[in-house]
C-alpha cells in the first residue's frame, strides 16, 4: 500500500530542506547516516528523495522517544493535517503539552520525518505510513479505498444514502461521498439508523474487536457483496460504511478511518505522553556522585584484570553447542572471587574489545591482552566501557525465554533492541534533573521504556530493564541513581571526554605492596600488571576489590621454586615492590622452605636397565651407536632410558648384546610370534554422515549354473546409490538433504522427517538445545532451509528454528 502524500512531499521535503539554516540543516543530516555533509542548492531533490527511503526512515524511528512515535503514528494515520488537527486529536489543551507538541515537532523535524508547508499543513515522510499496519487501528482513508470503484458502484452508494447522484463522471460521485463521510455527524446518524447487526458489526470494528472466528469469508461477486456474508456487512458495504477489495475478495472487509474516527466519537483522542513518567528522586551531590562511581569503577577495573589473567593464564574450555558454560564460569568466579554476573560483563565486553578469542575448543586471550594489561586502570576501563556501549547483545542475560540458562560468549543473533535499551537507559538518566538522582535503580525502568519504545525486555529481569541498570551501576556509568561523569561521555559519545573522565575517578596503578607479619601482602587501589604476576607467582589470593590481598604459604612458596626461582631471587623481587622492609616471618618462610626443596626428585624414564656387571652397564652408557636412546646412569648397576622397551631391546639385539626383557613385576617376559591378520575395511559414511551398521549377509557357495543364471538375471544398469548400507536409496530429494545435514539420525529417522516436510505433517523429535540439555518437542508446519529447520513447536506455542545436526531421534506425533 502506497502512502496518499508520497508523490507530493518529495517537492514539499526539497521547499523546506532549502529554506532550512545551514545549522538545522546539518543536524538534520546528522541523523541520516547516508547524508552526512550538506547538499549543495542544485541537489536537495536527490537529498529529498534519499531521506524518503524506508531504509532511512526505519532506523530513526528506533531512536526516538515515545511522544514523536506517537506524534508520528498519529500523522500516519491523517495524512496532511494543519497544526490545530493534530493538537485536536493530540487532545493538547494545557500550555504544557503544547510546548510537549511544539518540541516534539521539532525533534521530527530535525530527522525529516514531519515538515511544515507554506499553508500550515504538516507532512510526512512517505514511507512513514508504512512503519505501522494501521496507525492508530485506523485503516487508509475512504479515497484510497474507493480508488478503484467504478462510477456506476460510486452512484448506488449514493442512491443508498439518499444523495442525488452528482454528474456522471467519477470524480464528482466520489468528491460528494467523501464530503458525506467526512461530518462525524452524519456517519454517526446514518449507523444510529441502520440495522442492529449493522450497528453492532460498525461498532465492534471501530473499537478494534473484530470477530476471532468467522463463519463465512466475504467476498464480491461482480462488483457487488453476497447476500450471505457476514450479518449486517451488506448494509454497510452499500453505504461505503465498509470496503471490499474487488481484487481479493476473501480478505475481511476496511472501514475507512473517516468511519472509524466518527464512530469513536468526539471524546476519543489518540495517546499523547509529552512527558515522562513520574519518578521519586533523592538529592544527591556531585562529589557523591564522583565518590560512588570512582568506587564501582575502580572494584571493575581490578575485576577485569584478574578474570582476564585467569583466562589468559588458563583459557576457559568451550561447549560443543558454543559459549563458555556454567561450570568455567563458576571456575574463574571461585578463582578470582568475583560474582558470575561480573564475569560474564568482563568476559563479553573483553570478547567485543578484541582482548579475548576463539582459540579451538577454548578461549584464549589474544595478543592485544598483553598491551592492554600493561596499561594503567583507567585506559583498561575506557576500553571496556566503549565495547559495552555498542555490544549487539545484553552481556549478563544468563536464561533464555524457556528459562533455561545460557553460556557466555555463546554468539547469539545481534540485538538491536537490547542496544537500545542501553541508549535509553543514558538518556533517562541524563534528563533527570540537576543534583537529583532516582530513590531506586527500580524506577529507571518506566523512564527506559519511554525514552527508547522500541526496547527489549529481558525474561529474566523481575523488574524491567533490571539487567542493563545493573550492569550501568558496575561500571559506574550510574551512581546514587544518577549518571556519572563516566555516563555522560558515554551518553555524549565522546571518546575523550570519557578517557578523562576514567582517569580523574580512577587511580593509577599500584606497584609496591605492604606486607604483614601475617604473611599477607595487601595492594590498596587496582596492583599494576607486574605486582600482580609477582604476587600471584608467590602467594595465593584472598580477595579483590579496592583493597587486595595476597597470603603466603610453603605451599605457594614451593611452587614458585618449582618454577626454577631461587630464595634469594624471591626475596629480592619482594622486597624491590615491598613498602619498607619484608617481615622476618615472612624471610624465615621462605628459606624453610627453600631448605627441604628438593630433596626428592624425579627422573623421567620409559624403561629401566639394570644388570650385575657395572663394567658392561659403563660400556652400555658409553656406546657411541645407542646415545639415541637417551642412557643415563643412576647407579653402577642401573641405567634408566628415554626410550620405550621395544625399542631400546631391539637397539641392543642390533649393537650385538643380548638383552632379557622384564615385565613390571619384574619376572621374565616370554616372547611369542605374533600372527599378522589383516582387518576388513569398515564402509565409509558419505560427507556430513556417521556410520551406519549395515546388515552383514552370510556367504552361500553356489554352483556355476546357479552364477550364470544370476548374472543372466542381473539388471542392464548399475541400481540407486545406496547412501546407508541398507540397500534403499533415496526416495526423494528431501531426504538427500535431510541426511546431509541431520548426522545423528537413522535412515529410517531421515526418511520419516522428510516425509513430514513433504506432507505438511506432525512430527516429534528429540532435541539438543544450545544450553545442552536434551527436550522432545513436537513440530508442525516444517519448512527445510539447510542447516535448519523452521516449523511451529507445540510445547512454546511459537514459531522457533531448529539446527538439523542437534535432532537425535525422529518419531510420530
Amino acid at each position: 500500500m502506497r502512502c496518499p502524500i508520497g508523490k507530493p512531499s518529495g517537492s514539499i521535503l526539497t521547499s523546506w530542506l532549502s529554506g532550512l539554516e545551514v545549522g538545522r540543516l546539518e543536524r538534520v543530516l546528522a541523523t541520516r547516516p547516508d547524508a552526512v555533509s550538506p547538499p549543495e542548492p542544485r541537489s536537495f531533490g536527490e537529498l529529498a528523495d534519499r531521506l524518503q527511503r524506508p531504509a532511512s526512515v526505519a532506523p530513526v524511528l528506533a531512536e526516538l522517544a515515545l511522544p514523536q512515535l506517537q506524534v508520528a503514528e498519529a500523522l500516519a494515520a491523517r495524512g496532511p493535517v494543519p497544526r490545530a488537527v493534530l493538537a485536536d486529536l493530540l487532545d493538547v489543551t494545557e500550555p504544557e503539552t503544547d510546548r510537549g507538541l511544539d518540541t516534539t515537532l521539532e525533534t521530527l523535524a530535525d530527522h525529516a520525518l514531519v515538515w511544515p508547508d507554506g499553508q500550515g499543513m504538516l507532512h510526512m515522510a512517505a514511507p512513514l505510513r508504512q512503519a505501522w499496519d494501521a496507525p492508530l487501528g485506523l485503516d487508509a482513508p475512504l479515497a484510497r479505498l474507493l480508488a478503484d470503484t467504478t462510477s456506476e458502484e460510486l452512484r448506488r452508494m449514493l442512491v443508498a444514502l439518499g444523495i442525488p447522484a452528482p454528474g456522471t463522471t467519477k470524480k464528482d460521485r466520489l468528491a460528494t461521498l467523501l464530503e458525506h463521510h467526512s461530518d462525524a455527524e452524519r456517519v454517526a446518524a446514518l449507523v444510529a439508523s441502520a440495522p442492529a447487526a449493522t450497528r453492532k458489526l460498525l461498532e465492534r470494528r471501530a473499537r478494534h474487536q473484530r470477530e476471532q472466528n468467522q463463519e463465512q469469508t466475504e467476498f464480491l461477486i461482480l462488483g457487488a457483496p453476497r447476500a450471505d456474508s457476514e450479518p449486517g456487512a451488506r448494509w454497510a458495504l452499500e453505504r461505503g460504511l465498509l470496503v471490499q477489495d474487488r481484487y481479493s475478495g476473501y480478505r475481511p472487509t476496511r472501514m475507512p478511518a473517516e468511519v472509524t474516527l466518527a464512530l469513536r466519537g468526539a471524546d476519543w483522542h489518540a495517546p499523547f505522553e509529552p512527558c515522562p513518567p513520574t519518578v521519586q528522586t533523592v538529592s544527591v551531590t556531585e562529589a557523591e556522585v564522583d565518590r560512588e562511581a570512582a568506587a564501582a569503577a575502580t572494584a571493575f577495573a581490578t575485576h577485569a584484570a584478574s578474570v582476564l589473567a585467569a583466562c589468559a593464564a588458563s583459557p576457559p574450555a568451550r561447549l560443543k553447542s558454543g559459549g563458555v558454560g556454567a561450570r568455567e564460569l563458576s571456575r574463574i568466579s571461585k578463582a578470582t572471587q568475583c560474582d558470575e554476573i561480573v564475569v560474564r560483563l568482563v568476559l563479553e565486553t573483553a570478547y567485543d574489545a578484541g582482548l579475548l578469542a576463539r582459540d579451538g575448543d577454548g578461549v584464549a586471550a589474544t595478543e592485544g591482552y598483553d598491551a592492554w594489561a600493561e596499561r594503567e586502570p583507567a585506559e583498561q576501563l575506557t576500553t571496556l566501557l566503549q565495547a559495552w556501549r555498542t555490544l549487539p547483545a545484553t552481556p549478563t542475560q544468563a536464561r533464555d525465554g524457556d528459562g533455561k540458562a545460557l553460556p557466555a560468549l555463546a554468539g547469539a543473533p545481534p540485538c538491536g533492541g537490547c542496544a537500545r535499551a542501553r541508549d535509553g537507559l543514558l538518556a533517562a538518566a541524563a534528563a533527570l534533573p540537576a543534583d537529583q538522582g532516582v530513590r531506586s535503580p527500580v524506577e529507571l525502568g518506566p523512564l527506559i521504556a519511554w525514552h527508547r519504545p522500541f526496547t527489549h525486555k529481558l525474561p529474566q529481569d523481575a523488574t524491567p530493564f533490571a539487567s542493563v541498570v545493573r550492569e550501568a551501576e558496575l561500571l559506574g556509568v550510574i551512581a546514587r541513581g544518577s549518571l556519572s561523569r563516566i555516563g555522560a561521555a558515554l551518553q555524549a559519545d565522546d571518546g575523550e571526554a570519557l578517557a578523562a573522565a576514567s582517569r580523574r575517578l580512577l587511580p593509577t596503578a599500584t606497584s609496591t605492596a605492604r606486607f604483614g607479619a601475617d604473611l599477607t601482602a595487601v595492594v590498596t587501589g587496582t596492583p599494576s600488571a607486574r605486582l600482580a604476576a609477582l604476587l600471584n607467582a608467590v602467594a595465593d589470593r584472598e580477595s579483590v576489590g579496592t583493597a587486595s590481598v595476597w597470603r603466603f604459604s610453603p605451599g605457594t612458596i614451593r611452587s614458585a621454586l618449582d618454577t626454577g626461582r631461587t630464595p634469594d631471587a624471591i626475596t629480592a623481587d619482594l622486597a624491590d615492590v615491598a613498602v619498607g622492609a619484608l617481615p622476618q616471618p615472612l624471610s624465615y618462610l621462605i628459606h624453610d622452605t627453600a631448605r627441604a626443596h628438593g630433596h626428592v626428585r624425579i627422573a623421567p624414564a620409559a624403561c629401566v636397565i639394570h644388570g650385575e656387571e657395572p663394567a658392561l652397564l659403563a660400556e652400555l652408557a658409553a656406546h657411541r651407536k645407542l646415545t639415541g636412546l637417551g642412557l643415563r646412569q643412576l647407579a653402577p648397576t642401573v641405567l634408566v632410558c628415554r626410550t620405550p622397551l621395544d625399542k631400546t631391546l631391539a637397539a641392543l639385539r642390533a649393537a650385538g648384546y643380548a638383552p632379557l626383557a622384564e615385565k613390571a613385576d619384574g619376572t621374565v617376559r616370554v616372547e611369542k610370534a605374533q600372527r599378522r591378520r589383516a582387518s576388513a575395511p569398515a564402509p565409509t559414511p558419505l560427507p556430513g554422515q556417521r556410520s551406519r551398521s549395515a546388515p552383514m549377509e552370510t556367504p552361500v557357495d553356489v554352483g556355476l549354473s546357479a552364477l550364470a543364471a544370476r548374472l543372466r538375471d542381473a539388471p542392464p544398469s548399475l541400481p540407486d546409490p545406496d547412501p546407508f548400507g541398507t540397500g534403499v536409496p533415496y526416495g526423494t530429494d528431501t531426504e538427500e538433504i535431510v541426511a546431509g545435514y541431520a548426522e545423528n539420525l537413522t535412515y529410517s529417522d531421515v526418511r520419516q522427517l522428510a516425509h513430514a516436510v513433504d506432507a505438511a505433517t506432525a512430527v516429534t523429535v528429540e532435541y539438543v538445545a544450545a544450553s545442552g540439555n536434551r527436550t522432545v518437542r513436537t513440530l508442525s508446519e516444517l519448512d527445510l532451509d539447510p542447516p535448519y529447520l523452521h516449523a511451529w513447536c507445540h510445547l512454546r506455542e511459537d514459531e522457533r528454528v531448529f539446527t538439523l545436526s542437534r535432532v537425535l531421534a525422529v518419531m510420530p506425533a
